[in-house]
């Protein structure tokens, strides 16, 4: 199993991607330590996984303020005496408008949330990481953050996305000499309750894709387990592309 006996610190673990890579990483072995808002979806998954014979606990917060990456962090320690990985996953898209019009409230919670708090995340793990001489560290960016992937509307949410990819390479540079490998997968249109349940928004989206379809959230926890498993051991400050060619038909 790729990430057995590992403890694996997961946001935004209570639905979606984080949901689905929770369930994949405690699979492969890996003592999962679940953050999100929602206690309950969180307990419920704790409930799910341990069913599987597989290992996890929760602590519910707000990625959004420091003390809870900090406090996510020595819940981990305290369960399982190691920090190995961390898919730092949650995020929001906000409000899909024009910069004129954008609230800025709007701009502030979705930076906040996607943005920042992968900065707090961090701040709170490398510590660890570093005096374990290793570790791995996966972001949830997006195409919409790529060079080419511009989309209008979404000024704000790109913004983050891209400054994720910064932020990755940043500190990819800034702790490979320490053992630490910290890379981002950038997901295509998945479906996840970010995508809505409008089915005819569904196959505009999936028709950008030329694959001509979403991906399934394991889809993209795969490519996850990957960046956090030790196949991917000379892989560092990449910004992986798992967008069914959405990064080749903007070229």
């Amino acid at each position: 199993m790729d990430l057995k006996n590992k403890t694996i610190i997961v946001t935004g673990a209570s639905s979606g991607i984080g949901k689905a890579a929770a369930l994949l990483f405690a699979a492969e072995g890996a003592n999962v330590v679940l953050g999100a808002r929602r206690k309950t979806e969180l307990e419920s998954l704790v409930d799910q996984i341990n069913r599987r014979n597989g290992t996890a606990a929760s602590l519910a917060g707000d990625v959004t303020e420091e003390a809870y990456s900090k406090a996510l962090v020595e819940f981990a320690l305290e369960k399982y005496g190691t920090l190995d990985g961390a898919f730092n996953n949650a995020g929001i898209m906000g409000d899909m408008t024009t910069v004129p019009t954008m609230d800025t409230e709007n701009w502030n919670a979705v930076i906040a949330t996607n943005l920042t708090s992968a900065f707090y995340a961090t701040k709170a793990q490398l510590p660890v990481m570093v005096r374990q001489n290793g570790g791995a560290i996966v972001f949830t960016s997006s195409f919409v953050g790529h060079d080419n992937g511009g989309m209008p509307g979404m000024a704000a949410y790109a913004a983050s996305k891209a400054g994720m990819i910064g932020l990755t390479k940043a500190l990819a540079a800034e702790h490979a000499a320490d053992g630490i490998r910290i890379n981002s997968v950038l997901p295509g249109g998945t479906k996840t309750a970010m995508a809505g349940n409008n089915p005819d928004t569904h196959e505009f989206i999936a028709n950008l894709h030329p694959l001509k379809r979403l991906a399934a959230p394991k889809e993209i926890a795969q490519a996850a387990l990957y960046l956090l498993s030790d196949r991917s051991s000379f892989v560092t400050g990449t910004a992986l592309s798992v967008d069914g060619g959405m990064a080749i038909r903007l070229l």
